[in-house]
């Protein structure tokens, strides 16, 4: 076995003020050149890269060695620093070199299938497969440093404002909360299953039965879904719950949390209380309940201008309890074509739009899809109405309320990245509360919880849980960053009946709620204190700091997107043996079983 030189630097903290010295760094060798009578190494570790000079002054097997080094060789070289003579201001080490004397060569590289460098361009799928080496990148380097940062800063907030961490069970009992569970199956008890924890919430509403009074968690979980640019099957929370406490109190200890986070992490002071947009305003205001406050482009209410009109889309939509809503584009009819305005026409009818009447305001007049249902006086109220003067665009959809704001939603969202609108040196944060409690559940017809079943009703609307249970609002809220949900919670339900209640709305049996919660309604029985909690998604967040566009250059081995570890090849089959100890078999068709048969 290799001896070890043992470091004394990284390569990256080499200065100016260390010439003179003598160090010795290890790492992978970037790149390496023959001039003359000199080769030159640039050697890298995560800290940076750093020049390495051997001359023919050294021993000759030394040398020779040297000359011999490729890229991603793992070497540590001993030296004297001294001043560059022609320096590097492109580089943090390019002051100093490294005028190498020994050379130890710790293991030899094929040449990689992927550059080791952020602008290698290759296809994403390669760079997960090979993910060890892309990790080696200075991008993926500083997002997983950073990651560590904000990590590490969180606990240090929370432990100073008295949270204690404790970690809940990862093999949990099966539970409906929205996505599909992960299900592992039991050995010890064949035909029963485990769920991988979707989130810890009923066991940090355990520990505030238990006294913890504040607890937090930096916690994997696991969502059987489909996935995105940011969404992953497995994902980190910041988890926390606390006793004792009103919504007031939760969103006021984030908002501490947050300033401490951008200041510390990024240098950036943040205002403190952020804006509070209740869930009606957010939707009727931007379409959307995470709204992006960097830029304008506002929803606007036409309603009552299209009522019994002429143009049976419009008058269609309000017979039908809907909605007609636009948004002005400011400077929009010379930017948007009509082919352009088509391809948005387009992309809307995938949220349930069946189209986008539009109106160009000039100095001549307005030219509109929809002019010939109108006269002249009654467009210009249109225009009016949004505000538009000459040169803006008018986009306007009608529909039921849902669809509307789903379409100008991504709408105003869609042109806002075309048109570059928002500032990107800015941060908007914000709260959206007053979240209705319940919505349809479009399987089932019925009601499932916006949230989840254990988010307290409104006290101004618990009496709407047996009349009206759709109108009543929830004690939510989530915190929005830039137009993209970082965190959200609520007060919890703490009282049993109350928690019966919910469920008996959400149409489960005393059965189920028995079988599933059992365990959380009985631990009610011995005295609960009021609670409430919130939970962040450590991965979106750390992406939005960074600026980063997918949550996987935030984690160190990601899935793709046919939810498979590219690199370990996961998953996997299992043998038949493994199969048969867990009590289970696998349903083949006709063709693979005889295929199985004549090979036994």
């Amino acid at each position: 076995m290799t001896e070890l030189l043992k470091r004394t630097h990284m390569c990256g903290a080499l200065r100016a003020e260390d010439a003179g010295t003598r160090a010795i760094v290890c790492g992978w060798v970037q790149k390496n050149r023959r001039l003359g009578g000199l080769v030159f190494c640039d050697l890298r570790d995560k800290t940076g890269v750093v020049q390495v000079v051997f001359d023919e002054d050294i021993p000759r097997d030394a040398f020779e060695t040297a000359e011999t080094l490729r890229g991603e060789y793992v070497v540590a070289v001993a030296g004297l620093v001294r001043e560059r003579e022609s320096k590097n201001p492109g580089l943090a080490t390019g002051d100093v070199e490294i005028r190498a004397d020994e050379l130890k060569i710790y293991a030899k590289a094929d040449t990689p299938p992927i550059y080791i460098r952020d602008d290698d361009n290759v296809d994403e799928n390669l760079r997960l497969k090979y993910r060890y080496l892309d990790v080696r990148k200075p991008r993926m380097q500083r997002n997983l440093r950073f990651r560590h940062e904000v990590v590490r800063i969180t606990r240090e907030y929370f432990f100073e404002n008295g949270f204690t961490e404790v970690e809940t069970p990862m093999l949990i009992r099966p539970t409906p909360e929205g996505a599909r569970d992960y299900l592992v199956p039991s050995r010890i008890r064949n035909g029963s299953f485990y769920a991988l924890p979707q989130s810890p919430q009923m066991y940090k509403q355990l520990l505030m039965a238990g006294g913890v009074d504040r607890y937090i968690q930096i916690v994997k979980c696991f969502r059987d879904e489909d996935l995105r640019a940011d969404r992953q099957p497995e994902f980190t929370q910041i988890d926390l719950e606390m006793s004792f406490v009103d919504a007031d109190d939760v969103m006021e200890m984030q908002e501490g949390y947050l300033k401490r986070l951008m200041k510390d992490a990024l240098g950036v002071d943040i205002e403190t209380p952020f804006p509070r947009l209740t869930y009606r305003e957010a939707m009727e205001r931007f379409g959307s309940d995470k709204p992006d406050m960097r830029f304008g482009l506002e929803l606007t209410d036409v309603s009552a201008r299209a009522k019994n009109c002429a143009f049976g889309v419009f008058a269609d939509a309000i017979a039908n309890g809907g909605s007609v809503r636009g948004i002005c584009v400011p400077g929009g009819a010379a930017a948007f074509s009509r082919k352009a305005i088509d391809k948005l026409t387009e992309s809307v009818r995938v949220y349930g739009a069946r189209g986008l009447a539009w109106m160009k305001i000039s100095d001549e007049g307005i030219s509109s899809s929809f002019s010939k249902f109108f006269d002249a006086d009654e467009m210009k109220g249109f225009a009016e109405a949004f505000g538009a003067e000459s040169g803006d665009l008018v986009l306007i959809a009608a529909g039921p309320d849902d669809t509307v704001f789903a379409a100008l939603g991504f709408l105003r969202r869609e042109i806002a990245i075309e048109s570059d609108l928002a500032d990107k040196e800015a941060w908007s944060f914000l709260w959206v509360v007053d979240f209705p409690l319940l919505e349809k559940d479009d399987e089932t017809g019925g009601c499932k919880a916006m949230h989840h079943p254990f988010t307290a009703p409104n006290p101004e609307d618990a009496d709407k849980l047996d009349a009206s249970p759709e109108e009543a609002r929830a004690l939510a809220y989530d915190v929005v960053l830039n137009g993209t949900e970082i965190g959200g919670g609520s007060v919890r339900i703490h009282d049993s009946a109350l928690q019966r209640k919910m469920f008996a709305v959400l149409g489960l049996s005393q059965e189920e709620v028995d079988d599933k919660f059992g365990f959380l309604i009985e631990a009610f029985r011995y005295g609960v204190p009021p609670h409430a909690g919130l939970a962040y998604g450590l991965d979106r967040l750390v992406m939005l700091l960074l600026g980063e566009r997918s949550i996987r250059e935030t984690m160190a081995f990601p899935k793709n997107q046919a939810a498979e570890d590219p690199v370990s090849a996961a998953p996997g089959s299992a043998s038949e043996e493994q199969l048969r100890e867990l009590g289970l078999f696998l349903r083949r068709n006709k063709a693979e079983q005889d295929a199985r048969n004549d090979e036994a």
